[in-house]
């Protein structure tokens, strides 16, 4: 975050957590728990012990939930933010990652449409009132 001194100067501010937070749309607790997996370096501390952070640890965090908003790995986006510190490497890495992704996504689609297709056979198998007539539990219970 920056101040405007009237085109004079630009002051570098520290921000605080609940800001960042607020800013980045993630909770406090998430960051400290970036923090602790190494996914963010440690914030600066004051001399009360508050977290200090800057504005390009805002771009790291909403670029952290996005990784994770696509069930992106933490290892996974670790990789992605090392990467970004050699900007003319080939981005082919980050492809292959994406396409990894995208096939386990794919993967969980179809176990999921299985799934939803068992369960969908279980809610309309059984007219029975009463337990012991059950046809759901006796599928259930059957090899």
């Amino acid at each position: 975050m920056y101040i405007d001194c009237k085109g004079y100067c630009y002051w570098k501010v520290n921000i605080k957590i609940s800001a960042v937070a607020t800013a980045a749309n993630v909770s406090a607790k998430t960051i400290r728990y970036y923090e602790e997996v190494g996914l963010i370096a440690p914030a600066r501390r004051n001399k009360n012990g508050y977290r200090q952070y800057e504005d390009g640890d805002i771009e790291t965090l909403v670029f952290i939930r996005r990784c994770r908003e696509l069930n992106i790995s933490i290892d996974d986006i670790r990789q992605l933010l090392d990467g970004q510190q050699n900007p003319k490497a080939s981005c082919s890495v980050v492809d292959e990652m994406i396409d990894k992704q995208l096939s386990r996504i794919r993967q969980t689609q179809k176990e999921l449409a299985m799934l939803e297709s068992s369960l969908s056979s279980l809610a309309t198998s059984c007219n029975s009132q009463r337990i012991e007539n059950c046809s759901i539990l006796q599928k259930l219970k059957s090899s």
